[in-house]
Formats: structure tokens, C-alpha cells, sequence
């Protein structure tokens, strides 16, 4: 995959077919994108591409950082293994939030990006206060040359399928959700690091610790069945996210996983934490003895989901 970002220099050559959008999360509403893009690739033999911004333009306007799915990390990821050919992240600049929705069809996405078809949702916007959408796509198709696919929301029920709905079911712990929503289970990444050593040292067995990065949204805080991808392999684990407040101190947010059937050294070594199910929330425990008490039914709730799914791990 070509990666382009940090750049408004830039020129594509090869004729593409290109979506735009956050894509805060792989979910099925971007699935559902995806596939027509391949599509249209099959028929056309376009180049797949999509555009998107190196911070959210949300994030821009109002000062607020907002706390995503998918970092950027995550989501280059992402496009990797959904096979896309091109991932444009732009810089979100004033220019760029005043430019004008025309504008910026005529020379970012059919300038730059050489843009033969454009496939969106119905409720795709761009350009200056978000004047442009899929109507004004549609108005423009034959001015600038290309074929518009405006796809429908993907439902679960009634409800649209978003990223916003999925942080709704993260905030109450619902994993399980989140995963149907998103077609995969939610995953965080990151390199193993040294945490306070309170596994192997006071609990009687190592962890896996992660720092995520301040714009990740995480669930719940709280205990669950895990997945954990490791140098192509999967492994049970059962995480727990939050600040540890058992433990005296000021307890940075982290992800700490312990992981059945490992007994070696991963410190710096890149793995994916996947939430599965919800065990229990963050407790504070009157002492370790207590808390090594919990963890142990904790590892036990997890091993008898792992007996309950063993196709999760082949």
C-alpha cells in the first residue's frame, strides 16, 4: 500500500476509485464501502484509494482532542489488510477547513488523486462548513469526469451502524457489541513495556503491559476476556484497563493482559490486545491478598469462555 501523509504535495498517476471519510474504526458500514471499491476495481481496473485527515477536522474546530477507535497507527493497519492501494492522509490545515466544497473535489480528489469513480455514504461531507455531500457529488459527476456510487447506511436493526454507536457500547463495557458492530472484535496495539512489575512480583505471575496513546478510546475500565495476537499467533489472555486503584500511587491508564500458555520475555515486541467478553468492572480491593483472590476467579471466568469458544483459538 502507498502511504501518503504529512503532505499537501502530492500526485497520484494512476486512475482510482476513491472514498473519503474518518474511518474511525473498520466497522461494517466501511465494509460495506470497501467492497464496492473492489468492485469497482474488478470492473475498471481503477487503483483503490481513500482520503482521509491526519487529525479528526472535529478535533480542529473545537480544540478538543477526541478520543478514536483507531489511532492512526491502527488505522494504516487496517487499510493494509483490507488491501487498499493508496491512504492519503491529509494535513488539516485553516486552508484546508475553509476550502470550498467544490474546490476541493476538483483538486484534491480529481487533481490529485485522479479519481475516475467516488463511492460514499449518503452522509458524506467535505469542504467548508461541511457544504459539500453526496448531492453535490452528484451534481459535479459529469463536470469533472467520474462515476459516483452512493452506498446506504449498514443497519443494526434500525439504528445506523457508526462509530459514534460504537463508542456508546465501549463506555458500557459492551464489547460483545461492539465486536458484531464492528465485524471484528475491538483491539488495542501496542509494544509490550515495563509496568511496576506487579504481575511477577506481588501477584505470582507476569503481564503483558501497554501504554495506549491519550487518543485512544478505551472501554470501560474494568476486566476482560481477551485474545492476544503475537508474532502471528493467537492466545488466550484475560486484560484488565483501568489505573489499578489496589495499588498505591498515581496509576497511569494502562492495559495490562495476562496471557495463558506464554512463559518467555515480549518486552518491545508489538501485540494486539482483542476484548472478547466483559468480566467485571474496576474494583478496589482492601488488600493484594484479596486482589490475587479476584484475579484468580477472573483467569477462571476466562479459561471456561475459552472452553465455551474454541473455535477463538486455532
Amino acid at each position: 500500500m502507498h502511504y501518503i501523509t504529512n503532505t499537501v504535495e502530492f500526485q497520484i498517476h494512476e486512475p482510482t476509485v476513491v472514498t473519503i471519510g474518518k474511518f474511525d474504526g473498520r466497522h461494517r458500514g466501511h465494509q460495506k464501502l470497501m467492497a464496492q471499491m473492489r468492485r469497482v476495481r474488478e470492473q475498471y481496473g481503477y487503483r483503490t484509494a481513500v482520503f482521509t485527515f491526519s487529525v479528526t477536522p472535529d478535533s480542529m474546530v473545537t480544540g478538543k482532542a477526541q478520543r478514536l477507535l483507531t489511532t492512526n497507527l491502527e488505522r494504516r493497519r487496517n487499510m493494509e489488510q483490507t488491501g487498499i492501494d493508496y491512504l492519503v492522509e491529509y494535513p488539516f490545515t485553516k486552508e484546508t477547513l475553509h476550502m470550498m466544497p467544490e474546490d476541493f473535489v476538483r483538486d484534491i480528489l480529481v487533481g490529485q488523486m485522479n479519481a475516475k469513480a467516488i463511492v460514499v455514504g449518503p452522509d458524506c461531507s467535505f469542504g467548508y462548513n461541511r457544504l459539500g455531500d453526496a448531492e453535490l457529488l452528484r451534481k459535479l459527476e459529469d463536470r469533472y469526469h467520474y462515476k459516483l456510487w452512493v452506498i446506504e447506511k449498514e443497519k443494526d436493526d434500525e439504528r445506523d451502524i457508526s462509530s459514534t454507536y460504537i463508542r456508546e457500547e465501549l463506555d458500557k463495557g459492551n464489547v460483545e457489541k461492539a465486536w458484531e458492530l464492528l465485524g471484528e472484535p475491538y483491539a488495542i496495539h501496542g509494544a509490550v513495556v515495563h509496568g511496576k512489575n506487579m504481575g511477577g512480583r506481588i501477584l505470582g505471575f507476569p503481564t503483558a503491559n501497554l501504554v495506549p496513546p491519550s487518543s485512544k478510546r478505551l472501554p470501560m475500565f474494568g476486566v476482560y476476556v481477551s485474545r492476544v495476537k503475537l508474532e502471528g499467533r493467537l492466545y488466550r489472555g484475560v486484560t484488565d484497563i483501568g489505573k489499578k486503584p489496589t495499588v498505591e500511587g498515581d496509576n497511569p491508564v494502562g492495559v495490562e493482559t495476562y496471557i495463558f500458555d506464554l512463559n518467555r520475555d515480549i518486552y518491545g515486541v508489538v501485540i494486539e490486545v482483542q476484548l472478547l467478553a466483559f468480566i467485571r468492572g474496576e474494583m478496589r480491593f482492601d488488600s493484594i491478598e484479596d486482589l490475587k483472590a479476584q484475579i484468580g476467579r477472573d483467569k477462571e471466568r476466562a479459561r471456561q469462555y475459552f472452553e465455551e469458544h474454541r473455535e477463538l483459538i486455532s
